[in-house]
């Protein structure tokens, strides 16, 4: 065991622990369950001290120790984070009091205790390598918990736009595939005027396309970031010259492949979380056309002999424990509670952004757990949809046809031509009947 002490007191350590005292205090502090802080914001966070490390390097600049290649070390500690190594070290709960102060200290403690291994010292001795003094040098919990947020978010976004793209092709292979299938159109679950199966597809894809564009476009918002502004967004009071903070975001350019930019008033990044209200809100957007596409195909497939019939999903695992040969639209299901959860976290968000006091929000961690929990569960959920479900339905020709013909759908096209009252009666005196409607019509037409 290794002792290490903090202002509060001492602390026993298990001698190879990778994670410090600061990691030890919230980990017992925030014991909530096995959810913990998302492993895209823990690589994000990385990055931005990888990039800190290079930038000081080259600025010339000594560890606190004086000791020559720590920051070489921190980089390779950086390094074999991102390869997934050390991956069970981190063990903060997702959701922490203290604006992310936790986890970052959890990134800080981590790397720093790699370094020395890389360096062939103990962990915990962090005369050679401090966590805050070398890993931290520059920085905040206030300027990196945000910045790696936002990296996190783009990273999602890019790949949910990708899956939004392939949803959105297998949508319009559908209308193309169903265009000569005519169908019972409806509105407010009632018969309405004739469609084809193929004009159902159309407008879906429509729908996704719109929300593969509003992801597409949301990246811009984020990509302005606070890094170098630490505490409160205003570079002067931090440890970090103007010349570091626009070295350590060139850096992150290039880690990332992402078009970052130093924000014009990092504060405002610092105190204001209303950008990822509004990227959780294109989310959202997304999430309920999902729910309303899913819905549809769950009552077209409605069945297969009490029910609507008109497409046949297909069957995937048994749908009963007491009725045999029953199958349920499970993929559809799947996919609305992934929207409802979406749209829950979208509540969440707008909720804690609304929390913040002065020049920080202490609520950032259920922020940033909403949002990437979102954010994956659409990207996990969108290609299992597409895949199982979209790409693999068939259309009941036989049975679009059937329901179309015993409609009244056809009335609608009748009162250009007799007019609207003339058209109902006659619905009327022949009791719904559509083949004695059909042919009351043509005979009043007729005369």
């Amino acid at each position: 065991m290794r002792i290490e002490q903090d202002g509060l007191g001492k602390m026993e350590l298990p001698e190879d622990c990778l994670y410090g005292i600061q990691t030890e205090r919230a980990r017992r502090n925030f014991d909530l369950g096995d959810k913990k802080t998302a492993l895209p914001l823990i690589y994000a966070m990385v990055k931005i001290k990888k990039a800190a490390a290079r930038s000081w390097q080259k600025t010339g600049a000594r560890a606190a120790s004086g000791r020559e290649g720590v920051f070489a070390a921190i980089i390779a500690a950086c390094d074999q984070v991102l390869d997934g190594k050390a991956g069970e070290a981190f063990v903060t709960g997702a959701l922490q009091g203290g604006a992310g102060t936790s986890a970052h200290m959890n990134v800080n403690e981590v790397i720093a205790n790699l370094a020395l291994r890389i360096l062939g010292e103990r962990p915990g001795a962090y005369d050679i390598v401090h966590p805050l003094d070398d890993v931290n040098r520059g920085q905040s919990t206030n300027d990196v918990y945000p910045t790696a947020l936002r990296i996190a978010a783009i990273g999602l976004l890019r790949e949910l736009s990708g899956h939004c793209a392939k949803l959105q092709e297998a949508l319009q292979k559908k209308e193309t595939a169903f265009e000569d299938i005519p169908k019972l159109g409806r509105t407010e679950l009632m018969d309405a005027v004739p469609i084809t199966l193929g004009n159902e597809f159309a407008a879906y894809a429509q729908a996704i396309a719109r929300d593969r564009w509003r992801l597409y476009k949301a990246e811009e918002r984020l990509r302005q970031v606070n890094i170098g502004g630490a505490a409160v967004g205003l570079e002067d009071t931090a440890a970090a010259a103007r010349n570091y903070r626009y070295a350590v975001i060139e850096e992150l350019r290039e880690l990332t492949g992402m078009g970052l930019a130093a924000a014009e008033y990092p504060m405002d990044i610092t105190q204001n979380n209303d950008v990822l209200v509004e990227v959780s809100g294109l989310l959202k957007a997304l999430a309920v056309n999902l729910a309303k596409i899913a819905g549809d195909l769950r009552l077209m497939n409605s069945g297969p002999r009490g029910g609507l019939g008109e497409i046949s999903l297909p069957a995937l695992q048994a749908g009963s424990t007491i009725m045999p040969g029953k199958v349920n639209p499970v993929i559809p299901e799947m996919v609305i509670q992934v929207s409802i959860k979406v749209m829950a976290n979208d509540q969440a968000i707008g909720m804690a952004a609304s929390r913040g006091e002065f020049e920080l929000n202490a609520f950032s961690p259920l922020i940033a757990d909403c949002l990437l929990e979102s954010l994956s569960l659409l990207c996990r959920a969108l290609p299992v949809f597409r895949e199982t479900c979209i790409e693999t339905l068939a259309a009941n020709r036989e049975r679009c046809a059937a329901l179309l013909e015993n409609s009244l759908a056809f009335t609608a096209a009748w009162v250009p031509r007799l007019g609207y009252d003339k058209v109902r009666a006659v619905i009327e005196e022949q009791g719904g009947d559509p083949e004695k409607v059909r042919r009351a019509l043509e005979l009043l037409h007729g005369h």
